[in-house]
C-alpha cells in the first residue's frame, strides 16, 4: 500500500480483530447512539464500519 494506508476499507476481516490498521477514504455516515458513535468509512473500494465507544 502506502504511508497512510495499509488496508483499503472493506478489506477488513475477522482475522484482523486486535492488529493495527490504517484506512484512508472519506466519512459517510455518522451514527451517535450515546455511548457509541459508529462510522462508515469509504474508499473507492468498499465500506468499512469503526465503532467508537465514547465510555471510559
Amino acid at each position: 500500500m502506502n504511508a497512510y494506508r495499509t488496508h483499503n476499507c472493506g478489506q477488513i476481516r475477522k482475522e484482523d480483530v486486535g492488529k493495527k490498521v490504517k484506512l484512508a477514504g472519506w466519512i459517510q455516515v455518522i451514527r451517535d447512539l450515546g455511548g457509541l458513535v459508529f462510522v462508515d468509512l469509504r474508499d473507492q473500494y468498499g465500506i468499512t464500519q469503526a465503532v467508537i465507544s465514547r465510555n471510559k
